[in-house]
This record gives C-alpha cells, sequence and structure tokens, in this order.
C-alpha cells in the first residue's frame, strides 16, 4: 500500500471489528474521531464525586526530521483540545537512526520538552532506542487530557445549520514541513529566499497548535454553543471538513472564496504542483458553531490575535459536500486519497 493514511473504507471496516464492552469508554475510535474519552466514574479529591473525564489520544511523526519533537507534542495536544479537554501528560516513543548523534538526540528530547511547556503539558514518559533500517527519527505520541463531562465536545457533533468557521488558513503545517526538509527544491524552482523562510517559520508563527484556539472558542461561548472542534492533519482542510460532515451525518457547503490560503503556502504548492486544500493542515481549527453564537465566536478568536473566518454551514447528510466557487456555481468537493505532503515525497524519491 501506500504511504499515508489508510483508506477510510478500510479504516471503517476495521474499527468495526473491535468490541465495545466497556461502558465506561464514552468515545472510542472512529472515522473522524481522533481521541478517546474514558469515564472512571470515580472520586475527586477530598472524596467529592469527580465529574471530569480523561482523554486520551496517540499520534505518529514520520514526515518531518526538523522539529519533530515540536510536532510531536501539538499534534496530539491539538486532538486532546478538539475534544474540550486541556491537554495534560504527554508520553512519546522515538525510535531514533543509526547515523544519529547525541547532539541530535538532545535537540529532539529538547523540542519535545520545549512544547510540552509552552503548553503546560507534563512529560510522564516514553520510550527511547536507536533503530536499524530508518533515516529519520519515528516518533509516536500519546498526550492524556481531562474535561468536564458536560463539556465534552465530539467531531460527530455537528448539526445541519451550524456555521463552519476556520482560523488561520490552509496547509501551515504542510508548508512548514515542504520548506524545512525541501527548501533547496523550493530554491531551484525559484522560491525566493524570503518565502522559503517564512514558509519554514510558519511552524512557530502562527503555528501548529489550535490548543489556545479550541479553548478561546469553548470559553468565550455558553455551553452547548460548539458543537464539533476538528484539527485537520492527513489529506488537508478539504479532509477535514469531510471527516467532520462524515462524523456528524452531514454535508457541507464552503464558499470556496472565503477559504484563506497564505501566501507562503501558495508559493510552495504553486513551485512543486501541490494542491493546498489536501496539503497536511495542523494549524487551522475547523469549528462547527450553533449559528446563533457564530458571530461572537469569530469576534473572540480575533479579539485573541487569532484570525477567523466563517467559511461555509453544516447542510443534511443528502446534500452532499459542495463547493461553492467565486462564480457562484456549486462544484464537486475535492477528494485526496492520500496527502499531498505524501504524494510529493513519494515522487520526489
Amino acid at each position: 500500500m501506500r504511504t499515508g493514511k489508510l483508506p477510510p473504507d478500510l479504516l471503517a471496516r476495521l474499527l468495526a471489528r473491535v468490541p465495545r464492552t466497556d461502558p465506561r469508554v464514552l468515545l472510542a475510535g472512529s472515522v473522524g474521531e481522533d481521541a478517546a474519552a474514558i469515564d472512571f466514574a470515580g472520586t475527586g479529591h477530598g472524596g467529592a464525586p469527580d465529574d471530569r473525564i480523561l482523554i486520551a489520544k496517540t499520534d505518529p511523526i514520520t514526515f518531518a526530521t526538523d522539529q519533530a519533537g515540536w510536532y510531536a507534542v501539538h499534534v496530539n495536544a491539538n486532538d486532546v483540545a478538539c475534544t474540550g479537554a486541556i491537554p495534560r501528560w504527554f508520553l512519546c516513543s522515538a525510535l531514533l537512526p543509526e547515523t544519529w548523534d547525541e547532539g541530535q538526540i538532545e535537540a529532539l528530547f529538547d523540542q519535545i520538552v520545549g512544547a510540552c511547556s509552552s503548553l503546560g503539558v507534563s512529560l510522564v514518559g516514553g520510550h527511547t532506542e536507536v533503530t536499524g533500517g530508518i533515516d529519520r527519527p519515528l516518533l509516536a505520541g500519546t498526550m492524556l487530557g481531562e474535561v468536564e463531562r458536560r463539556r465534552l465536545i465530539r467531531t460527530g457533533g455537528g448539526k445541519p445549520g451550524d456555521v463552519l468557521i476556520l482560523t488561520h488558513g490552509m496547509a501551515i503545517e504542510g508548508t512548514s514541513v515542504i520548506a524545512r526538509e525541501a527548501a533547496d527544491r523550493l530554491r531551484r524552482h525559484g522560491v525566493i529566499e524570503e518565502t522559503v523562510t517564512g514558509a519554514q517559520q510558519l511552524l512557530f508563527d502562527p503555528g501548529i497548535s489550535v490548543v489556545a484556539s479550541a479553548q478561546t472558542l469553548t470559553g468565550a461561548l455558553p455551553e452547548g454553543a460548539v458543537h464539533s472542534l476538528h484539527d485537520p492533519t492527513e489529506g488537508g482542510v478539504a479532509t477535514g471538513i469531510w471527516e467532520m460532515a462524515e462524523a456528524s451525518g452531514c454535508g457541507a457547503l464552503v464558499d470556496e472564496a472565503s477559504v484563506p490560503v497564505l501566501p507562503e503556502t501558495r508559493a510552495v504548492c504553486d513551485a512543486l504542483g501541490l494542491d493546498p486544500w489536501g496539503l497536511l493542515a495542523s494549524g487551522a481549527l475547523i469549528a462547527a458553531l450553533d449559528p446563533r453564537h457564530a458571530e461572537r465566536g469569530v469576534a473572540a478568536l480575533n479579539a485573541a490575535g487569532v484570525a477567523a473566518y466563517e467559511i461555509g454551514r453544516l447542510t443534511p447528510r443528502g446534500d452532499g459536500l459542495h463547493l461553492r466557487r467565486p462564480d457562484g456555481m456549486d462544484a464537486r468537493w475535492p477528494v485526496f486519497d492520500r496527502d499531498e505532503v505524501a504524494r510529493y515525497f513519494d515522487a520526489a524519491s
């Protein structure tokens, strides 16, 4: 099989085989749901009933070599935050190439510690080893968090009529990954140095974390106004919106002209023949909001320094997914059977 996520139909068949026997599992793996929620129904400190539930998420980093530790923490924290939870504890298994020296290993460790510190997360465990047969570090992170039961948000919580909000723009992570891993190739394709450097810095500004954006929305809006939050990763914003709609049993109509593409992303994609709609997209938060509170949600994000845009609505499932072109015509939804980063690196190798 080709690199990248498993095809959604195969993944759905595999997950359908998993027995659901523990009633404490409130949210488990399914297409579009990126974290698990577990209710321990225990008691809190001092013997009082504990209304918090545990959120668990695991995700690997396989594309990046530069700043891989930073990516590993943030992509896992993002999915925890998209349940309405606060990321608390991180574990990481790191498989390292034989060609690495102690300085490279120390730098990777510092990236992980630095990313955890930036989120107030505790690094509590994991595993490290030097592994034969690999040419880059392979990291598998696990983030744990907690949320009050009544504040749990599901990717599948969207409803027809919900307003779709997108923060920052498409393909922030993918743009940065390519600019860091293939800078010389971009220069050979005519991308100026200032743009290459700017694309590399997207990792930190606006950054690939959506934790603050998710917390801003859930803190500013009435309880229940945020129906769904999603961090689009592999397959880009197009796949992220499809995953939200699929999990929610909805369709979607998105105004193409309302979806921002950063100039660095446009330059990288134009140079290498990539489609930003299908390019690795951590750093953008997709939110489905009760339409009565959408304007307030956008205003809260903007006030917090987060660029936010109303890009469309969820619709009844039978309507399907559509893009409204600038000419006012509806077009079929862009579908990517693999992320554009995976396609690019396979072709480049």
